[in-house]
């Protein structure tokens, strides 16, 4: 039977969000060791090293702090207590901080930006600081700097954390036409964070999309009578018109789309059409995320993929989330 998507209403609780903040199953196996460098972007051995040092220190229990120095910001006990990847879409930052977290010792904590905000905001700052200072190491991927509300939420939460002694990882895109103007996305970060600056050592990961070497932009979408015949078929696939789906999802907090497809294997979408409303836009970025995240084949009929941000959205404010969305999708329509 096809599931529908946009029929479901998921309930997710706050200790939920913090037993999911864990590298998702595309990234379950990476390991340092299955990371491959590309020799012609030395940057990409730089941090694998970086983090490889990194890793071995963090693989040890936390250091036991005394009541009277719980009272003081905690020392770095090597180097800086974060690290900071900067780069393009898919050369692997993903991959290395995923892999820094399976050698690192527990308590720790993997999770997006976004999952972050809403972990936050779910559970407050004060008691987000109180279960979260006895974490090892927490992991941010894709920390985005396009809400200055959110990113100085976080800002304040990662100064409490890190002056309880809390080590962190965080990984963000530059945009590829700003690849050639040095670490623009690292100096709007560390300018971002304020105080938190000088505690992030920044390694920029330069080289072109795995995702995309040697393969076509986007696949050719699938007729939507077709995307309906191959979802009834396949075991465990949803499939929902477009409109329908983004109408629901506007119903939902973000927090809830991983939930909403819990038990899904594929995912069919009819009649994709171009966006023009930013807020749609943006809910469907976080969809795919969570799609990408559960490596979720896309079936996909409608416009091609490549169309759905218009050219004002790919060049406005949140482009990066849509460049990344867009990268996303292709390659699941691929996998499809």
């Amino acid at each position: 039977m096809v599931v529908r998507l946009s029929e479901r209403w998921p309930e997710v609780s706050p200790d939920r969000l913090l037993s999911e903040c864990v590298p998702p199953p595309r990234f379950a196996a990476v390991r340092f060791s299955t990371y491959r460098p590309d020799p012609d972007e030395p940057t990409q051995s730089e941090a694998l090293t970086a983090l490889t040092q990194r890793a071995t220190h963090l693989s040890g229990e936390r250091p036991t702090r005394s009541l009277w120095s719980r009272l003081r910001p905690a020392p770095p006990t090597v180097g800086k207590p974060g690290i900071y990847l900067d780069g393009g879409f898919g050369v692997g930052k993903t991959h290395l901080l995923a892999s820094l977290w399976h050698e690192a010792a527990a308590p720790k904590m993997y999770c997006t930006f976004v999952e972050l905000t809403n972990l936050v905001g779910a559970l407050g700052l004060r008691t987000a600081v109180d279960q979260l200072s006895a974490y090892r190491l927490i992991c941010v991927d894709e920390f985005e700097l396009d809400d200055p509300g959110d990113t100085m939420l976080i800002s304040r939460l990662l100064g409490q954390l890190v002056d309880a002694g809390v080590e962190f990882a965080a990984t963000s895109n530059t945009l590829p036409d700003k690849l050639g103007e040095g670490r623009f996305q690292a100096v709007d970060f560390l300018r971002e964070i304020q105080s938190l600056a000088a505690r992030f050592d920044v390694r920029r990961v330069d080289g072109p999309d795995y995702r995309h070497r040697g393969l076509p932009v986007t696949p050719d979408p699938w007729p939507d009578e077709k995307v309906e015949q191959e979802a009834a078929v396949r075991p465990n696939a949803s499939c929902d018109h477009f409109v329908d789906l983004h109408r629901h999802l506007a119903e939902l907090h973000p927090s809830k789309y991983g939930a909403l497809l819990d038990g899904v294997e594929t995912v069919g979408i009819t009649d994709v059409r171009p966006l023009t409303d930013e807020n749609i836009a943006l809910r469907m970025v976080v969809l795919a995320d969570r799609m990408y995240d559960r490596s979720l084949p896309l079936l996909a009929g409608g416009v091609p993929l490549d169309q759905l941000f218009s050219p004002e959205m790919l060049k406005g404010g949140y482009r990066k989330k849509y460049l990344r969305a867009l990268s996303r999708l292709i390659a699941l329509a691929r996998a499809s």
